[in-house]
């Protein structure tokens, strides 16, 4: 499995980002995916995870009612829409995946991407 992320830029505090994770291979239905970012300085967060099908979703406390984790699996991809965005949401950002939620939530996944910036300025 390989996986491409896209979508990340600079935007000013308040707007909006729109990333885009797309996975080869088969079985894409099978696995968990998640948001990942990385500031400098700072430990890794999962920013966000969506289930196989799409029905649940799990969200760091610090994106809440601002991020929206979804995904097509027709399309083997998954988003992640940033809205109101902060400062202090700059970070490089990437995608993982694993067939088992646990094990992404832990940082133990299967596969990632590489990184896509998002830096939001003040």
């Amino acid at each position: 499995v390989q996986l491409q992320a896209s979508g990340g830029g600079l935007v000013q505090a308040g707007g909006s980002l729109r990333l885009s994770c797309a996975a080869s291979g088969r079985s894409f239905i099978m696995y968990y995916m998640g948001w990942f970012r990385q500031a400098p300085g700072k430990e890794r967060e999962l920013v966000a995870l969506v289930s196989g099908s799409g029905a649940n979703t799990i969200y760091a406390d610090s994106v809440k009612g601002r991020f929206t984790i979804s995904r097509d699996n027709a399309k083997n991809t998954v988003f992640l829409q940033m809205n109101s965005l902060k400062p202090e949401d700059t970070a490089v950002y990437y995608c993982a995946s694993d067939r088992n939620s646990w094990s992404l939530i832990k940082g133990e996944y299967d596969y990632r991407g590489q990184g896509t910036q998002v830096t939001v300025s003040s």
